[in-house]
């Protein structure tokens, strides 16, 4: 057994001793309620979904509704909350040593549907499975700083993970995409047992799941009695399912479909702020783009507010080329980036681009990003440069841009701001779509994600961000909302960014 005596009773350099009681469930404002939450019912869920391909597996989930299914029946150790920071879940606390490269995972007294308990060693077979070189698992890039052989189980709820190198952001991997915990030794999921707030009753593949409430959840049973996933591939089906009254809950709307329905009496809209990111990324290694000049002039060319209005109907919020608006360590107070198109064409000048076309290339691989890069080729005219957009092959559009071509569209949902740095901004990242490569900057980065003090981490991630707002690749213009539709009566549904804690969480959710 490794003892921590580096830490005091006060404990866990600071991670987890300010967290409220409603942190600490991972509580969040709803977007409505009526009154107490009233208990019973059956809510029909709509969502698009990926016919024979879908899965039950919460680690091989990758779909939307693959995702809100499995944490409906499955806990993570930590999740992200509202700011994308993360939590405790099935963690009740965790405490690194004083050099950050062992945690130490105190679980909560939980068990799973079968009536067993959770165990530190479901913990560790869990993420064993994860990081199996043999298979293909979403959370793996974020487990695989665990060195799994030194890591151990100290008793039944405690267990003691040994890390490749100091990282004070192991949390954010606990909450990774998919990083469940399952029983040991399951690898059959034709009949779930998880530890979430519903349990399995059938699944028709393609077509519909359908949940139970957990009356033993850790957190407390949900209001619901059932919760039935349904699947509507077009978003005009599920628009109609919802305002038809076949179902209650309709997830992934279009903005169009908000504005011509948010005063509607039989449809409520629920937004969810700062959950995807808009943006084209431009590569710092090659021409263009090398060009300090000509990368600020694009800057300004941008008209935002435009851009969010026109593309994202009015839903979503302008951006300052930063990513993970309202997240923690998010540097708001960075001068908002205006249109500015004297001095964009003085630096276009400058940089002697004047006359020069530029492809831009984009695709129909996400939701507005070919109607954005129309609208910025219309904003850049007069300015002596010309955008041409090109749009691509939808099902090889990231993988092509990743290596080629100067511009292109880009679009990411919310994750921890480290999180976008480690995957996208140092030299080792393997999807630095801007080839952004400053030694400098990567050594910030081991900095921050060494640095226990919070504030001081803070400051670290603050001098990162300056840095990228003044010279990095990313034009980010817009954070779009996401937009879910409910019945009127229905209550508790969260305004939490797609992919966090209290999207899609539908325990917290209750019929009227």
């Amino acid at each position: 057994m490794t003892h921590f005596p580096e830490l005091s009773r006060r404990g866990f350099l600071g991670i987890t001793a300010g967290l409220s009681v409603a942190t600490l469930v991972g509580c969040s404002t709803p977007s409505a309620t009526t009154g107490a939450p009233k208990a019973g019912g059956r809510l029909r869920a709509a969502f698009a979904g990926g016919g024979a391909k879908e899965v039950l597996d919460p680690h091989l989930a990758n779909l939307f509704v693959e995702a809100a299914r499995s944490k409906a029946m499955f806990d993570k150790l930590a999740d992200l909350g509202a700011d994308v920071s993360a939590q405790p879940r099935l963690a009740e606390k965790w405490e690194p040593n004083a050099d950050l490269t062992r945690w130490r995972i105190t679980l909560r007294q939980a068990v799973f549907h079968d009536g067993k308990p959770v165990r530190a060693q479901d913990v560790l077979a869990s993420y064993a499975r994860i990081l199996d070189p043999k298979r293909a698992f979403r959370a793996k890039s974020s487990l695989s700083l665990i060195d799994l052989p030194n890591s151990k189980t100290i008793d039944d709820r405690t267990v003691e993970f040994a890390l490749k190198r100091p990282f004070i952001e192991f949390p954010n991997a606990l909450a990774a995409f998919g990083a469940y915990i399952i029983p040991e030794g399951t690898e059959d999921f034709t009949k779930l047992v998880g530890s979430g707030p519903f349990s399995f009753v059938s699944f028709e593949p393609g077509k519909s799941v359908l949940l139970k409430k957990n009356p033993q959840y850790w957190e407390g049973a949900p209001h619901l009695d059932e919760l039935h996933f349904v699947i509507a591939n077009e978003e005009s089906a599920r628009t109609n399912a919802l305002l038809g009254g076949q179902v209650e809950y309709a997830h992934d709307l279009t903005p169009t479909t908000a504005r011509a329905h948010g005063s509607s009496d039989r449809m409520t809209i629920v937004r969810s702020p700062n959950s995807a990111v808009q943006a084209f990324a431009m590569k710092l290694d090659r021409a263009p783009f090398n060009n300090r000049d000509l990368r600020e002039a694009m800057y300004l060319l941008a008209d935002r507010a435009q851009l969010v209005e026109s593309t994202l109907a009015g839903s979503g919020q302008i951006g300052n080329d930063l990513f993970g608006k309202g997240s923690q360590y998010y540097a708001g107070d960075l001068p908002q980036r205006t249109r500015d198109l004297d001095k964009a064409k003085h630096l276009i000048r400058k940089a002697g681009a004047e006359g020069m076309t530029i492809k831009l290339d984009t695709s129909t691989a996400a939701a507005g990003m070919v109607e954005a890069a129309t609208i910025f080729a219309d904003q850049v005219k007069g300015s002596g440069l010309t955008i041409e957009v090109v749009t691509g092959n939808k099902d090889t559009y990231w993988a092509d841009t990743l290596k080629n071509g100067s511009m292109s569209s880009f679009r990411s949902g919310a994750m921890p701001i480290e999180t976008h740095i480690a995957q996208r901004l140092l030299s080792t990242s393997g999807t630095n779509v801007t080839k952004w490569t400053r030694p400098e900057f990567d050594a910030l980065y081991q900095k921050a994600v060494s640095t226990a003090d919070e504030k001081a981490r803070g400051a670290v991630y603050a001098e990162m961000q300056r840095s990228l707002h003044a010279e990095g690749g990313y034009l980010m213009w817009g954070f779009a909302d996401w937009i879910v539709g409910t019945a009127r009566n229905v209550s508790g549904v969260a305004t939490a960014p797609a992919n966090t804690l209290d999207w899609a969480r539908f325990d917290k959710v209750w019929l009227g």
